[in-house]
């Protein structure tokens, strides 16, 4: 018969079994929150995109100094989407990988906490 009521038991399958699972789970939920957040997926397919759609329609007939002016607009509105979106992307990705350094270092920490707790203790008989 096994013995699953042992306190020892229950704490290392809760410590090395249940809580990092937990743990992988809060973590990539945040990976997802944060991918959604900056819509980096969305930023890539229209980085080229006019900013908040800012733009002007030509005109009819042969004006050509109203259409050059269109033009530099619409290319200005351009550049500044894809400069505004490249901003946003690069500060996903930096977004995301701190995630993933805080995420691994949580986790990291979590599996080495009872060898710190144990090194504090054994410390703490010495003195």
């Amino acid at each position: 018969m096994e013995n699953n009521n042992n306190i020892v038991v229950l704490w290392f399958r809760w410590h090395f079994y249940q809580m990092p699972k937990f743990l992988f789970f809060v973590w990539k939920n945040y990976l997802s929150f944060i991918l959604d957040y900056f819509s980096i997926t969305l930023l890539l397919s229209t980085l080229f995109a006019p900013w908040k759609k800012y733009t002007y329609t030509y005109p009819k007939g042969f004006l050509i100094r109203q259409r050059i002016n269109i033009f530099v607009f619409n290319m200005i509105s351009r550049i500044l989407g894809a400069i505004v979106r490249v901003f946003l992307i690069l500060l996903g990705i930096i977004a995301q990988i701190f995630i993933c350094i805080v995420g691994a270092c949580s986790i990291l920490l979590w599996f080495l906490m009872p060898l710190v707790l144990l090194g504090l203790i054994l410390i703490f008989l010495m003195l």
